[in-house]
């Protein structure tokens, strides 16, 4: 595949991705439905790690990769003339290593919301951790009994778990093709021409 169609091709792709991690984390502050105070929300969420991290950071060289990739032309540095750059190309890889760091951070939050677990009340009234000194041996993901612990909001350790599973998948599958659009775009930009269409 040429680098302009793969360019493209990406892009169209982190589209749905990120899209679906904004969805994700904004899910993330009404668990089960239920609208919760501030306090009452795991910690993790505020970190806007599917909103900024796996969303608009990822948007942002998606439309660019859209651009360097043109009309599907193969190796062209220079891309649409609306792209306003002599290498879009060059741009997009740039754009594509904000996307990774974007990705990346998605994975780290929502590894971190995994294994921590979420805030909840354990039955006193109180919203605590109950899970956040477990070894990862002890950890409640390998440990279903200990669900029960939580009691409000109803089902709040297995809506943190599906959403903060997604947001890990999405943010590795967004780094994987961002890292791709790298390697891509050099390519692109050093193997490529600078072929214009002719009025």
């Amino acid at each position: 595949m040429c680098t302009g169609k793969c360019s493209k091709c990406i892009g169209i792709t982190l589209f749905p991705l990120a899209a679906c991690a904004i969805v994700c984390n904004i899910l993330l502050y009404f668990p089960n439905g239920q609208v919760l105070q501030l306090s009452e929300i795991t910690d993790l969420v505020w970190f806007f790690h599917g909103i900024l991290g796996a969303g608009i950071l990822v948007i942002l060289p998606a439309f660019m990769m859209l651009g360097a990739g043109g009309a599907g032309c193969c190796a062209n540095r220079c891309g649409r003339p609306w792209a306003g750059a002599e290498s879009s190309m060059l741009l997009s890889v740039v754009l594509a290593v904000l996307g990774f760091a974007g990705g990346a951070y998605c994975v780290v939050i929502s590894s971190l919301g995994l294994i921590g677990g979420p805030l909840c009340d354990t039955g006193d009234g109180e919203y605590l951790y109950p899970f956040r000194n477990d070894t990862l041996e002890g950890n409640y993901l390998f440990n279903q009994t200990t669900w029960s612990i939580c009691k409000e909001p109803e089902n709040i350790i297995l809506w943190n778990i599906t959403l903060f599973s997604i947001l890990l998948a999405i943010g590795v599958i967004e780094a994987i093709l961002c890292f791709i659009q790298v390697i891509n775009g050099l390519t692109g930009f050093i193997c490529g021409t600078c072929m214009r269409k002719r009025k």
